[in-house]
């Protein structure tokens, strides 16, 4: 193995009951540098650095991983870890109870004889938060530290144990703006006090903009290396790599025939479940038959708040305003209510609110419609399975069979299985909150492309969006939230980024 290397995995294969996940795939990462390793959802890129990081365990899968100029065979996470390899996976691992300082030394606490040393894990969480750029009280709750730094405090943990190969799985999937382009700068930095890290990311621009090399998985396989400094390297290219094809357009081609109002929210106010302030302030919103209508605004905007607070009123107290459905004043007291009116929701945080990853593909879907495939309580599980296989099936979902595990697909197909089991309600309204986070560009055209058939199949859609150019790409209207109130509506044809950031930051608020 060439001496400038610091990890080669070679002919890596690793199979899950029914599907090969890894088919003899092969990455080389220099020492010192800033490796991407990219692919659609499905690819393996998640199954390949837990096969590196001992999460899935030396005899679960063939191959041969040289790190250091060593063959390793890792029996669990401290095993790598002890070489000096740690992962940082898409949901963090921190007890949000505990404190900063009691999080970043858990499990490797600083202790005598089986007494914790507290000022000298202070004095180290102190310095450790120094070099990822924290500036805050070690004593500090993680509950009570937003999400950009609670990623900080995970990299802090991380080099901790002396790291010398960092591996970040979607590090910037659930961050704003302003807290990615930190993280990102950390990683930049990180690599100048000769930590090597490997980067698993969605977002191209992020990729390009920080890292070396670039390894491509497509479907379980190695299919192309790129050199940032040597090759030509471009966005079409890498996407077409990832999907094996030209994405010619990132958005597909609509023509909206938009009907009669079907939702119709009037001077809506919600106050916090439990602090003493008000969360939405006096919003008022409408989406017709056909339409899709994206709510932009930043993190903390309060869309979410409004999206839940609507739907059988799931977030909040002391709501007050008006709903009307089809020109009907109606009071969706709750979820089941909701429901009924033909409303559905689908959660921003797939794997902790809007699927059981620990239960299988069928149950998942049928579970909110359960009425439709039981009689006097009892389940037909022919018609549930025959029901369900329908819907999945509608939304081209890539499964072994209906009694895989959810938390076994990808994040692509995970999303595809939230929307399957709100179509099985027969929704009128759909709300689609961060519909595409985390999820490959060629699973967000398909998430894309089932939004505008639902569109044209008459459905009112409501889509919010941390991302400008897709609520831009997708929507008819957009309506601009920020602090809880709406500062602003565009058509079509005045959206574009700017305008959305003026209305963002103009003190005037539309009534």
């Amino acid at each position: 193995m060439a001496s400038n290397l610091i990890l080669e995995m070679r002919n890596i294969t690793k199979e899950f009951p029914g599907v090969r996940a890894l088919d003899q795939v092969n990455i080389k990462v220099v020492e010192g540098e800033i490796h991407a390793l990219v692919g659609e959802n499905g690819a393996g890129k998640s199954t390949l650095m837990k096969v590196l990081s001992g999460v899935h365990p030396y005899g679960s899968y063939d191959g041969e991983i040289f790190y250091a100029g060593e063959l390793c065979q890792f029996k669990d996470i401290k095993s790598s870890e002890l070489k000096g390899i740690g992962i940082i996976h898409q949901e963090l691992a921190l007890i949000k109870q505990l404190s900063i300082a009691e999080n970043i030394f858990l499990g490797n606490e600083r202790a005598k004889r089986g007494i914790i040393n507290w000022d000298e894990a202070y004095k180290q969480t102190i310095g450790l938060m120094k070099k990822v750029g924290l500036d805050e009280n070690p004593a500090t709750l993680v509950k009570d530290i937003g999400v950009g730094k609670q990623q900080m405090v995970e990299i802090a943990r991380a080099l901790s144990k002396d790291i010398k190969l960092l591996i970040l799985d979607e590090p910037t999937a659930a961050l704003n703006e302003e807290d990615s382009t930190t993280l990102l700068k950390l990683i930049v930095e990180l690599k100048k006090q000769g930590v090597t890290s490997i980067m698993i990311s969605h977002k191209l621009s992020e990729i390009e903009r920080i890292s070396d090399s670039i390894t491509i998985l497509r479907d379980g396989k190695t299919v192309d290396f790129l050199d940032m400094k040597k090759d030509q390297v471009t966005e079409e290219r890498i996407i077409k790599s990832m999907v094996g094809r030209d994405i010619t357009e990132l958005y597909p081609e609509r023509h909206a025939k938009i009907g009669e109002p079907l939702l119709e929210v009037k001077h809506w106010w919600v106050d916090h479940p439990v602090y003493d302030r008000t969360i939405v302030k006096d919003v008022s919103l409408k989406v017709h038959a056909g339409e899709v209508v994206g709510i932009a605004g930043l993190m903390g905007a309060g869309r979410t708040e409004l999206a839940k607070s609507i739907f059988g009123k799931a977030y909040g107290r002391n709501i007050r305003g008006e709903t009307w459905i089809k020109g009907e004043k109606v009071d969706l007291k709750d979820v089941a209510t909701a429901i009924k009116h033909g409303l559905a929701y689908a959660t921003e945080d797939r794997k902790n609110d809007g699927l059981i990853l620990i239960d299988n593909i069928k149950r998942n879907v049928s579970i909110t419609n359960l009425s439709k495939i039981s009689r006097r309580g009892v389940i037909d599980e022919n018609k549930e399975i025959v029901s369900t296989e329908t819907q999945v099936q509608a939304l081209k979902l890539k499964y072994s069979d209906l009694l895989q595990l959810t938390k076994n697909l990808s994040g692509g197909n995970q999303q595809k299985v939230v929307l399957s089991k709100w179509m099985y309600t027969a929704p009128e309204i759909l709300i689609l909150d961060e519909p595409t986070r985390g999820i490959d560009v060629g699973a967000k055209y398909e998430i894309y492309t089932i939004i505008n058939q639902l569109a044209e199949a008459g459905k009112a859609i409501i889509v919010i969006s941390s991302e400008m150019p897709e609520v831009i790409g997708l929507a008819d209207r957009i309506y601009i939230m920020d602090s809880g109130r709406m500062k602003g509506e565009l058509n079509k044809a005045q959206a574009s980024q700017e305008a959305i950031m003026q209305r963002i930051l103009s003190t005037k608020v539309e009534v």
